[in-house]
């Protein structure tokens, strides 16, 4: 929609008024947390809402660009990590992505490869990835989580500057490198990447959000001439790719005859959608300073850009921004999905309000989340309800991608602080306004790092959603959801039993109370990273659902229920019923 030239007029002061506030804001941050490192516990922590339970759970990992001061870019954007159940046994283990820029041998160590944790009874973590075969060696940037074959066990897509890796999960704990026969051929620098059935087949398809052409012989420079990270503006994007499944673990590259490859953008995140509701699913991929692209599936295998129509190819000045992290959910319980993306600093973040046949509103400004973003860089971010309130609250990992402001008074001084930022965490006062909480969450939120991914999922099975981190040159964090307010919850999970997996894309709406809640399955989201499958109510004080209605990625329709509260529910396409976890 165009606006007027008295509003625009005003919405470009109310951006550089809100822009010098939080300059300040800044100042003031880093006055009051100076003293704050990876190592300092948090000081309310017997009323933490995010508790780091890294070390208790045994979980180490630390990403390893293997920085050599040459400011190679690819360094500057990974790297994300996935929740996935791959043994099948019901609890959720973790995968990192890991790589090095200058070659996966340094000074006679071993090399630097992705890593799998396999979650034990304990709740501990297990480093499994030698016997599991999924320790990648390529530069890795992303992931994503599927069965291609329909055999019941996930399989592991990943994403990484060079040539891409498919890895078939062989159903005894071991994993399979099959991307050559399966066809995968992607040499280019893949970030996001989301698994999805566009052609309604049964079997489940690959998009490969790509990044730009960088030339390792550019060098950058920041403000004061020294070297430093480029960004995406100095050098083409790079054409998305994808890869239609033809069965039996075979892929053929669609990316031209689809009409996807035609773009060439800056692509940083994706996410598959049905905007239209027409049961078809689409795309939607963020692109760093360019327009965003909404692919709408045009049902015979092609799909159309209508970003620009629908109001989601820029923000409400007509500006591209920076887009990286792209967080899904019905925000203001209409059943529409609404998207918030993360941006540069600079920028604000932009919240996009889903207005069906009327397209997306950027809605940032009026809702609380322009303002405390313009100072900080976002990356990983996802819509959750993390105090199982009824509504969708939201986190948001940040981390520069240039030098900036010092915000931490570590020592010794490390390569990546110049880098470091807070994370956010913003709660939903149930009428679509924000209010930044992140003081409640210290260990998630007041340790300064430089964050990329971030992954969301139930990983101990409470009914409270958790969070994983990934930083860029540093730690992975696990944060527990400590479920200090004693709301209740359901989790459901949804399966077809004819394709043997997780119904991808289906619509859950439960009624409590004569209210309505709609979630999602839709596991792919973030930036670089995979999530939980399972679809996660808060209900607060209610103890029971009186009605469950999935709505199918085909159109079909079933009501399941009623449900007490507090537990595993899942639902299984053609049965209307429910069996505990």
């Amino acid at each position: 929609m165009k606006m007027n030239k008295t509003r625009i007029i005003l919405f470009k002061f109310c951006k550089r008024f809100e822009f010098t506030v939080f300059l300040f804001s800044v100042f003031i941050f880093h006055c009051s947390e100076s003293e704050v490192s990876e190592d300092t516990p948090a000081t309310v922590s017997n009323h933490t809402i995010f508790k780091n339970i890294s070390v208790q759970a045994k979980l180490e990992f630390i990403h390893n660009p293997a920085v050599d001061s040459t400011y190679a870019m690819p360094e500057s954007i990974g790297s994300g990590g996935a929740f996935l159940d791959y043994d099948n046994d019901g609890d959720l283990d973790i995968y990192f992505i890991n790589g090095a820029w200058h070659g996966q041998f340094i000074n006679n160590q071993p090399p630097i490869t992705n890593k799998l944790f396999r979650q034990e009874a304990d709740q501990t973590f297990t480093d499994v990835t030698v016997e599991s075969g999924l320790g990648d060696t390529g530069y890795g940037m992303g992931c994503a989580i599927g069965d291609i074959d329909n055999d019941g066990y996930v399989d592991v897509y990943i994403a990484n500057y060079g040539m891409d890796a498919l890895y078939h999960n062989n159903g005894d704990g071991t994993f399979t490198d099959i991307s050559d026969e399966a066809g995968i051929s992607n040499p280019l620098w893949g970030c996001s990447t989301v698994f999805l059935d566009y052609n309604r087949d049964g079997l489940l398809d690959i998009y490969v959000a790509n990044y730009v052409a960088w030339d390792i012989l550019k060098p950058c420079t920041d403000r004061a001439g020294r070297l430093d990270y480029c960004g995406p503006l100095a050098f083409p994007g790079d054409p998305d790719v994808l890869y239609r499944n033809d069965g039996n673990c075979k892929f053929t590259d669609v990316s031209q005859t689809s009409g996807i490859g035609h773009a060439s953008l800056a692509g940083l995140g994706v996410v598959t959608l049905d905007i239209n509701k027409d049961f078809w699913p689409d795309i939607y991929v963020s692109n760093d300073a360019e327009p965003n692209l909404l692919w709408i599936n045009q049902k015979d295998g092609t799909f159309k850009d209508q970003s620009l129509s629908m109001g989601a190819a820029f923000n409400d000045m007509g500006d591209p921004e920076s887009s990286m992290g792209i967080a899904l959910g019905d925000i203001d319980n209409d059943t529409d999905l609404d998207i918030f993306l993360t941006h540069i600093r600079t920028e604000s973040n932009t919240l996009y309000l889903n207005g069906g046949e009327l397209g997306f509103m950027d809605i940032t400004t009026p809702k609380g989340l322009a303002a405390p973003s313009i100072p900080y860089t976002g990356f990983g971010t996802g819509f959750f309800d993390y105090d199982n309130d009824g509504d969708l609250d939201l986190a948001i990992a940040n981390g520069r991608v240039t030098r900036g402001p010092l915000m931490t008074n570590k020592r010794p001084k490390t390569y990546w602080d110049d880098y470091a930022e807070p994370n956010f965490l913003f709660e939903n006062d149930g009428r679509v306004n924000f209010k930044n909480v992140s003081h409640l969450a210290p260990d998630f939120c007041a340790n300064v790092e430089n964050s990329r991914g971030l992954a969301f999922g139930d990983v101990n099975n409470d009914g409270h959603i958790d969070l994983l981190l990934m930083n860029e040159g540093g730690k992975a964090h696990l944060f527990q959801n400590t479920g200090l307010h004693k709301n209740h919850w359901l989790i459901a999970r949804a399966i077809d039993p004819n394709l043997n997996r997780d119904a991808l894309g289906a619509k859950i709406i439960i009624t409590t109370d004569g209210v309505q809640r709609t979630r999602y399955v839709i596991p792919g989201y973030s930036i670089m990273s995979y999530h939980d499958p399972r679809v996660h109510f808060g209900l607060g004080k209610v103890t029971s659902v009186q009605q469950l209605v999935v709505i199918w990625p085909d159109g079909e329709e079933e009501n399941f229920g009623p449900f007490k509260a507090n537990q595993f529910v899942t639902l299984m396409k053609g049965q209307s019923k429910f069996a505990e976890k």
